[in-house]
């Protein structure tokens, strides 16, 4: 069985020839479902590397599953969000083909936020389309259908391949079991296909790891006095939301419980601090714990640095010695 791969753990950016084995052009599935049309494009495409990426657990089972079953050596299904694929995990131009099939509308207030079909988020497509590239949409709900093709109107990145804004048929491609059941209950379907020209892409640049932020710090305070004055708290900055949940006494050490949300990537992690010199009251280290695989963004620079200058505010004589934070709480 192959190791099971998550945007949190690939390299950013990925070395896809040195994944599958081979330096092969790269077809991008955001969404995959159960994986038919994975199947299709590993047929259609067999000189290709196919990537797939979902964020259900139930559709990465049945892909993996299916991978192994029929063999298809050149598909890997990523765990990932398509922004953190598209931001993280691909150089500019280093993708052939892109295919979006049904994806979600999140029509429900409050969650037009996680709407695939986004300004930026399509931009970023485009910068990761190679010129000659293309990108492939399909949709059964009008709203959808329509704000993606006034989305596209707007990208002089792209070529519309279609003599209108879409198309309610594209014979030659494979029907996924989603269309299948679409078809069945009376729902018309919306076809896109646009290709990649030559006109200059939108600055999208690839969102690399950070070096992992620390501050070492003294403080009169012992741990069990700092965490007695912890309370939750918050911070919102546009995309960026960190919230300080929780404090955890351990053996020598403090665990703080944070979530840092930000527009490509979300993680719930774990802060340290621990006693340097095992005299509390003395020197102390906030550091990014190991738990979880955390990946140094922005974010948790940030993060750090806001906790770091919680801790400080503490006692008046508490004083930092060590600040490798690049966002500080002041920025």
């Amino acid at each position: 069985m192959r190791e099971k791969l998550s945007g949190y753990d690939l390299a950013w950016t990925t070395d896809w020839a040195a994944l599958f084995g081979v330096q092969r052009p790269l077809i991008l599935e955001i969404g995959f479902g159960r994986g038919a049309f994975l199947r299709y494009l590993a047929g259609r495409f067999p000189d290709h590397n196919i990537v797939g990426v979902e964020v259900s657990n139930r559709c990465l089972v049945a892909g993996e599953s299916l991978i192994a079953r029929e063999n298809l050596t050149n598909v890997r299904v990523i765990h990932s969000t398509a922004e953190m694929a598209l931001y993280h995990l691909f150089e500019p131009a280093s993708i052939e083909q892109i295919y979006i099939n049904f994806p979600d509308p999140w029509f429900k207030p409050g969650h037009s936020h996680r709407r695939l079909m986004q300004r930026d988020t399509l931009d970023a497509m485009v910068n990761r389309l190679s010129v000659g590239g293309e990108l492939t949409l399909a949709t059964d709900i009008a709203e959808y259908a329509e704000l993606t093709a006034a989305l596209l109107a707007e990208t002089p990145g792209l070529t519309n391949l279609l003599p209108s804004a879409w198309v309610n048929a594209m014979p030659e491609r494979v029907v996924t079991k989603y269309e299948q059941i679409a078809r069945r209950e009376g729902r018309t379907c919306y076809y896109f296909a646009h290709r990649r020209n030559e006109l200059p892409a939108p600055d999208v640049p690839v969102i690399r790891e950070w070096a992992m932020p620390h501050i070492v710090f003294t403080s009169p305070l012992t741990l069990d006095e700092m965490g007695a004055q912890f309370a939750e708290f918050h911070h919102d900055d546009g995309d960026l939301h960190i919230h300080f949940m929780g404090v955890y006494r351990g053996r020598g050490a403090l665990l703080f419980e944070v979530h840092v949300g930000e527009a490509t990537i979300v993680q719930r992690i774990a802060f340290l601090v621990s006693d340097r010199a095992k005299r509390e009251g003395r020197e102390y280290t906030l550091q990014v714990s190991a738990l979880g695989h955390p990946r140094a963004t922005k974010g948790v620079h940030k993060a750090v640095g806001l906790l770091g200058a919680w801790l400080l505010s503490l006692h008046p004589d508490a004083q930092p010695v060590i600040n490798k934070v690049a966002i500080n709480e002041d920025e």
